[in-house]
């Protein structure tokens, strides 16, 4: 959710972002300046490293603002301000409510922070907000049309690769793809920026490789459209989550999933969804409780 944060302040706000991972950033003396702002994300409010970078930022006098689900937690006590996800109990371990209405807090705070500085109109500003009230009816309309996503899951559950690719916005949402696909089914699974496929990774495509290709930036279509075309002439399986309504990637896509329209800045809130479905029926062919995943705990409350 951070790294998608990131690209919405840098876009809407201006405002250059570091993102980093809390178990990293307690050890490394990082350097802080006095405006600056410290966002910390935690479901459960009682993360062990998030708590230890909470408290290394406020030590450094640095204004914290908290996202967390859980009213009362230690996070939200400790920081300076708290935004409340409101995303209600999160039975299972693997984290899909709850990430997605951390995003929601996160473009808002980004959108409210490119309106105050004058670097996103009013305009403009209405309109994506707009567009932010009206996703809990296109995540409907997406849970809708899962049994596209469970046929072609039923065909490729039993890969022994799953790379998540993207452009932009969409290269910080297949990070989150990634992991949930790891979390749930067991299955080797990566995120890559498209763009660094040829550095390296497309070495690793061949016919026991899945490549899912996330789509959501119109300007960066034909340029993912070359890369699914890479991979697929490695004998892999492709499928891509994309809002585009034309042809494409109908040539190189085993499948394609389409999510409803909307701005290309604010699809992460939706094509997480086809992808966190897509983890959980590889979880369910593959025999797994997707709500109980081996090893992992809802709350990690030690180091």
């Amino acid at each position: 959710a951070g790294v998608v944060a990131k690209y919405a302040f840098e876009k809407f706000a201006r405002i250059p972002v570091t993102v980093d991972v809390a178990s990293e950033f307690r050890y490394r003396n990082p350097i802080f300046e006095k405006d600056d702002i410290f966002i910390v994300i935690s479901q459960s409010g009682e993360t062990a490293d998030t708590l230890a970078a909470l408290r290394l930022a406020k030590e450094a006098g640095v204004h914290v603002i908290a996202i967390t689900n859980c009213v009362g937690s230690t996070v939200s006590r400790e920081a300076d301000d708290v935004i409340y996800t409101w995303a209600g109990p999160e039975i299972a371990v693997a984290s899909t409510k709850a990430y997605t209405t951390q995003l929601a807090c996160l473009y808002l705070l980004a959108l409210k922070s490119g309106l105050i500085r004058n670097t996103l109109s009013k305009e403009t500003y209405l309109s994506l907000l707009e567009e932010l009230n009206e996703t809990p009816q296109k995540v409907e309309q997406i849970l809708e049309h899962q049994e596209v996503i469970q046929k072609f899951v039923s065909k490729n559950f039993n890969k022994q690769k799953v790379f998540f690719i993207g452009r932009q916005f969409d290269s910080a949402t297949s990070l989150e793809c990634a992991l949930k696909l790891k979390e749930v089914s067991y299955m080797h699974s990566e995120a890559f920026a498209a763009g660094e496929l040829k550095h390296g990774p497309i070495a690793l495509v061949d016919s026991d490789t899945l490549v899912v290709a996330i789509a959501t930036d119109h300007e960066m279509y034909k340029k993912l459209a070359s890369n699914i075309v890479e991979v697929k002439s490695r004998g892999c399986a492709t499928l891509v989550i994309t809002q585009e309504e034309g042809n494409i990637f109908q040539s190189a896509a085993d499948e394609i999933i389409r999510i409803p329209h909307i701005s290309d800045d604010l699809a992460s809130l939706l094509s997480v969804i086809p992808a966190q479905l897509f983890a959980y029926y590889c979880a369910v062919l593959r025999g797994n409780n997707p709500d109980k995943p081996r090893n992992l705990a809802k709350s990690v409350t030690v180091e």
